[in-house]
């Protein structure tokens, strides 16, 4: 089967909706999404959008604080750009239908909507619908892209590889991608006249985290395979607090709950945040989950406390109804007894090389969102500014991209090949592996590494890689072939890039290299056929 289409979008979270609805007006687009249109990490972003909506807010305190973040290696033009293009696209979303609280009691010359304050932020500047933000995000997008008869999305359909005209013969230029119906079993040829990455993170390259499961940073290995650049892969931010709960899978409890004054405390009951910073639980992501993994290990213990039962209850069940909900469902009422958190794997701060309107080094393939790395974020991410990015380039992609002629005539590119694979009888070796590169990746490359421990990682790495890549030339390709070969690939550029920085900077911390190095201020970059080095 082949499709054609101007605009192949593959990822249905904020950056590839706000990309396909601004797109449609130029030309067809067709979405690519593993599961569901609606299911992508954007659904579960509970805090919000990070935008100066306040008078009394300015735009150089946003970026002052996302420069904080970052630990030095933010690119300040990608932070000005999307600070100052934040106000207008949150007006964008309240356009086309998105809801988000408004203050209840405004102040003259006040802000019009209701706004958080998160970790790292000097002001309220998140603008949130309860803490269920990102569902209402993905619902207004949605809801607008079905009025829009341009735009045709192929759900439960995984992405295999893009389609490179060099891999025939050709220029180095991104066609499309080879595209895995997932009910039919068959290989859909998907051919695009632009090619744009949205995919997201790969959260699931780790054992804990507070990633839905398609967060399997498909997008990031197929532009590596590609041949595109990436950079800065050794920055993956653990969110601080996730909820410890046997029963419980992957559920965040919101940053915003430290920012309306609840408490970090250790086993005993002792608040400990003021030790590691002055700013307390209000310290970026990166200081607080060090902070939490220190204590742990310190102690002994397999959680910390987040205690907010010094609010009233009316004000939690109406400032969190949605985390509140969740913790009631599992047997924890949050109003009158501490929340047993643990740090998780939550974003990557690092992925495909772009510039400001989401080109990467492949022509006729883009990046944004997550997937992406457009400077903005540099060492560590400010809390809200994810889809914040997404939304901004997103739209900025759409508008850089050109318009096609209908009629140009589409490259000789040959269908998939299956050769000489067959059904496999050995699907556990699929999970074998799946479980193992996690399990490393959280031991050996978390939250605090060291050279003797990337080392192993590394090698271990490689013989899983090598058993992986057996394995998919020997038989068809399954969504959860391609998870595990994507996983490892990413879990191979993290390790790689960590290896290669020598020092500790915001999310990149080892015990080898304490502290931060002014020589080592630049983008760690790695290509396949090029190790990783310093821009």
């Amino acid at each position: 089967m082949r499709v054609t289409c101007d605009y192949l979008v593959i990822g249905s979270g904020v950056a590839g909706l706000s990309f396909a609805l601004e797109a449609s007006s130029k030309g067809d687009v067709v979405v690519v999404t593993k599961r569901a249109r609606d299911e992508a990490n954007t659904k579960y972003a509970q805090g919000g959008i990070a935008a100066v909506l306040d008078p009394a807010d300015t735009f150089e305190a946003h970026v002052t604080d996302t420069l904080v973040a970052g630990a030095g290696l933010c690119h300040d033009n990608a932070v000005e750009l999307c600070v100052r293009e934040g106000p207008g696209a949150i007006r964008w979303l309240q356009e086309i239908g998105a809801r988000f609280d408004r203050a209840e009691h405004p102040k003259p010359g006040g802000p019009e909507l209701d706004l958080h304050l998160e970790g790292g932020h000097s002001a309220r500047r998140v603008a949130h619908t309860g803490d269920m933000s990102g569902r209402e995000v993905e619902r207004a997008l949605l809801e607008a892209l079905a009025r829009s008869p341009r735009v045709r999305f192929l759900e439960e359909h995984t992405a295999i590889d893009l389609i490179t005209l060099a891999k025939f013969g050709g220029p180095e230029i991104c066609a499309g991608a080879y595209v895995l119906d997932v009910a039919a079993g068959k290989v859909v040829t998907v051919l695009a006249r632009e090619t744009v990455l949205a995919a997201g993170g790969a959260g699931k390259v780790y054992l804990y985290t507070t990633n839905p499961d398609v967060a399997t940073g498909d997008g990031m290995a197929m532009a590596y395979r590609a041949g595109a650049e990436m950079r800065n892969m050794e920055f993956y931010q653990f969110h601080p607090t996730c909820l410890f709960d046997p029963q419980a899978k992957s559920f965040l409890v919101s940053e915003a709950l430290r920012g309306e004054g609840a408490i970090l405390r250790g086993a005993d009951g002792a608040p400990f945040m003021a030790r590691y910073d002055a700013r307390a639980e209000l310290a970026p992501r990166d200081i607080v989950a060090r902070a939490i993994d220190h204590e742990m290990k310190r102690t002994g213990a397999e959680y910390v406390l987040l205690d907010i039962t010094h609010k009233p209850k009316v004000f939690i069940e109406e400032r969190f109804p949605g985390i509140n909900a969740e913790l009631l469902r599992f047997g924890h009422d949050m109003a009158t007894h501490p929340i047993p958190v643990v740090p998780a794997a939550h974003y990557a701060c690092g992925g495909v090389s772009t510039d400001l309107d989401g080109r990467t080094t492949i022509p006729g393939l883009w990046a944004i969102g997550e997937v992406a790395c457009t400077g903005l974020h540099g060492a560590n991410r400010l809390a809200s500014n994810s889809l914040l990015e997404g939304l901004v380039f997103g739209r900025r992609a759409a508008r850089a991209i050109a318009s096609h002629d209908a009629g140009a005539v589409w490259p000789d590119v040959p269908d998939w090949d299956v050769g000489e694979a067959g059904t496999s009888d050995e699907a556990v070796v699929i999970t074998q592996n799946w479980d193992e590169l996690r399990r490393l990746m959280w031991n050996y490359v978390g939250i605090v590494r060291s050279t003797k421990r990337l080392r192993r990682a590394a090698r271990r790495i490689a013989l899983l890689q090598e058993e992986i890549a057996e394995y998919y030339w020997n038989y068809f390709v399954t969504r959860d072939l391609l998870e595990l070969r994507n996983i490892a690939t990413v879990a191979q550029l993290i390790v790689e890039c960590a290896a290669a920085r020598r020092e500790s900077r915001g999310l990149h911390f080892t015990i080898d290299h304490p502290d931060t190095d002014a020589k080592m201020a630049r983008d760690m970059v790695v290509k396949r056929g090029v190790p990783a080095h310093l821009a």
